[in-house]
């Protein structure tokens, strides 16, 4: 019988200090690192070496030139191929290393990026990286700048690199929202399995508490408590079907607090159980379907 690890969140304090937004890995991995998610950022390119990198269930090809950047909205789990291993630049960072402008356009297609670079775009990559490495061992006047560059560098070339879906190509962007409520979608995107009060999120926006939830009704037809929850169920379904988790673990997982209402939001919203869903066969354990190609 398979015994499924639970999943971990890897926490800031767990790997920054208080005075830190990022922290940069030459990581080499032989083991499979399970299902896992972040409070944090994290962007990587491989170096060398093969393997599989499962992306919300999804699983693609890792290899020389894989690049991708993972939010606190995603989860993965990285198994290098036998005998292989996998080397591969890492940087963690939080939001603070990045502008507003700059999340607001990366984090609005809602999905992860991932992509094939090819040699030119691994090259302009490893130059970043290495500069940051250089930066983080001799820290001195305004390398918190030189940092900050190199990382919205490297995530302007993500973006470029890794095309929209179908889906979101054919969206038209919504230049009309108001710019605080794009701003708490963001906000939102990142810190749903967290406890959100509406309270916190229009602070966070710049409104009062009364404009902001008006505003979000009538700019994304929700209200600010169903869009929060339909994050959370939709996190709880992508779990369902890429992993063999107990419900009860996704459920807490996916930033509810009891099982019973976990259950009755899924019910309503996708018409069957978590576990009859799992039962059924739509769910696939491990996500071992089949390659999909990236980009």
């Amino acid at each position: 019988m398979k015994i499924q690890q639970l999943p971990e969140r890897l926490l800031n304090d767990q790997y920054m200090d208080s005075l830190s937004s990022f922290r940069m890995y030459r990581h080499t991995l032989e083991q499979e690192i399970g299902t896992h998610w972040h409070q944090f950022y994290e962007l990587g390119v491989v170096v060398s070496g093969t393997g599989a990198h499962h992306i919300n269930g999804v699983p693609f090809r890792m290899e020389r030139g894989h690049a991708f950047l993972m939010t606190p909205a995603d989860f993965h789990r990285i198994v290098p191929d036998p005998g292989q291993t996998l080397r591969l630049y890492n940087l963690i960072f939080t939001e603070r290393m990045i502008s507003d402008e700059l999340a607001e356009q990366l984090f609005e297609r809602g999905n992860a990026y991932h992509c094939e670079y090819g040699e030119k775009e691994y090259a302009d990559a490893e130059h970043e990286f290495e500069r940051i490495v250089r930066e983080s061992g001799d820290w001195r006047e305004l390398s918190g700048v030189v940092v900050k560059g190199c990382i919205e560098r490297l995530l302007v070339d993500l973006c470029r690199g890794c095309p929209p879906s179908n889906t979101e190509a054919s969206k038209e962007p919504n230049l009309s929202m108001h710019p605080s409520i794009r701003k708490a979608l963001v906000y939102v995107q990142h810190h749903f399995r967290e406890p959100l009060l509406l309270e916190e999120v229009a602070r966070f926006s710049g409104l009062s508490v009364n404009y902001f939830s008006e505003s979000f009704r009538k700019q994304t037809g929700q209200t600010f408590q169903t869009h929060v929850r339909d994050r959370r169920l939709g996190f709880a379904k992508s779990l369902i079907e890429a992993t063999d988790l107990p419900i009860t673990e996704i459920c807490h997982a996916a930033g509810f607090n009891t099982l019973t209402y976990f259950v009755r939001a899924f019910k309503a919203k996708y018409r069957m159980s978590p576990r009859k869903l799992r039962g059924s066969g739509m769910a696939a354990p491990g996500g071992d379907e089949g390659w999909e190609a990236n980009g």
